[in-house]
């Protein structure tokens, strides 16, 4: 399948997903027809052509799956055909708008915990797999599958239509929506499997729809926050591979590679959310990202004000990696030392990943302990299923042995 192809089915998943999901009042069995459509296509368009009206032609072949599934008769088959091509065209001929954040939005059920309405929601929209999602929520593989089949099974029971949220529902989804969009973006730019380091297919759509979802809630803070480290985020890619695809770790990157242009924007939208009042996760991300992308090196970054940050953010969230990522701020404080024993506190709540292992590695070479070092970076290495991560983390063993 060829690159094209697969970003367009990607673009065009959640628009068939949402149309069929809406007509036939079945998320689970809705999302089953539809990856099939997209199976279909993956092997058809290729060979044949990409079709006039892909999101019909998807919306077309899941209807037929669907309508063969429940054996209707053919004339139930055709109306609903028919249906889907009118839902999909209008009278020029044009597919609709990108109705993605619709289908997000949809997603996050009333029915769903956020702990089982944000996987799914990767998994049917954002196009993640299971395994990417599970890591993402520092999880077994097998415990985010169970978690993912018992929300579509939720949704098939609940009494709450598979429809738009009601006005006062509209906050709570929205914030759903915006946890999608930054895990998607962390999938993309630090790729949880695979040989690649980063997905610039994943990373371009997180910001195409955090820019679509700015547009239409300009006056959110968090979402214009979101956009902002996004942004901010986005802006060091260039710099963050070598020439063969090798990682390059923040202190070491070229800086005069950053995208300036993102770096701009995205500091006037953090400095537009932080105007709207007390900032969220987001926003504090955010300030966080502005003050590493307007230093001039890793040295002269304003370290108190970034560790001052990550502690309000703790305070806010108590998330695992928010604590990894501040023990690496307080160790630049105050010290190596400072930054193991917290550490120590927080291991237990990340499950021994390799992003542990790899900051504690880290630490403890600033600390002068090269052999604890290595045997830091041989096991963040062991675990990590990122093929560059891994070759660097093994690097990094090998030149302190």
């Amino acid at each position: 399948m060829t690159t094209d192809v697969e970003g367009l089915l990607r673009r065009c998943a959640p628009q068939a997903l949402g149309a069929v999901a809406r007509r036939h009042a079945d998320f689970a069995a809705a999302e089953d027809a539809v990856q099939e459509a997209l199976l279909a296509g993956a092997q058809q368009w290729p060979r044949d052509g990409v079709p006039d009206n892909p999101v019909g032609w998807l919306v077309r072949v899941a209807v037929r799956r669907l309508a063969d599934e429940h054996r209707e008769g053919a004339a139930r088959r055709r109306r609903e055909e028919a249906a889907a091509a009118r839902d999909q065209r209008r009278p020029d001929g044009v597919e609709q708008h990108d109705d993605t954040l619709t289908v997000m939005l949809l997603c996050c059920h009333p029915a769903l915990t956020p702990t089982a309405a944000i996987p799914l929601t990767l998994r049917a929209v954002g196009g993640l797999t299971t395994r990417e999602i599970a890591a993402a929520f520092l999880v077994p593989e097998a415990t985010m599958a169970q978690r993912i089949s018992r929300a579509k099974a939720t949704l098939r029971a609940s009494d709450v239509p598979f429809a738009m949220p009601a006005p006062d529902d509209v906050p709570r989804r929205l914030t759903l929506v915006r946890h999608v969009l930054y895990l998607l973006f962390n999938e993309g730019y630090a790729t949880s499997a695979g040989p690649d380091l980063l997905r610039v297919d994943v990373t371009g759509e997180a910001i195409r729809l955090a820019r679509l979802l700015h547009a239409a809630v300009p006056d959110d803070a968090e979402v214009t926050g979101l956009l902002a480290l996004l942004l901010l985020t986005e802006a060091r890619r260039p710099a963050r591979s070598g020439p063969h695809g090798e990682l390059v770790p923040l202190a070491e990157q070229d800086r005069a590679l950053w995208d300036r242009r993102l770096v701009v924007e995205g500091v006037r939208l953090a400095t537009d959310a932080l105007r709207a009042g007390r900032p969220g996760e987001h926003t504090l991300q955010a300030c966080i990202a502005v003050l590493h992308d307007q230093a001039p090196s890793s040295e002269a970054t304003d370290w108190p004000q970034v560790l001052a940050l990550y502690d309000r953010l703790h305070a806010l969230t108590g998330s695992p990696v928010v604590a990894l990522h501040r023990a690496v701020a307080l160790a630049m404080v105050h010290g190596p030392a400072r930054g193991l024993a917290a550490l120590d506190g927080v291991a237990e709540r990340l499950g021994g990943g390799h992003r542990l292992h790899a900051v504690r590695a880290h630490l403890l070479e600033l600390d002068g302990r090269p052999r604890d070092a290595v045997e830091a970076y041989r096991h963040a290495a062991a675990a990590a299923t990122n093929l560059r991560e891994r070759e660097y983390l093994t690097l990094k063993a090998a030149r302190l042995t």
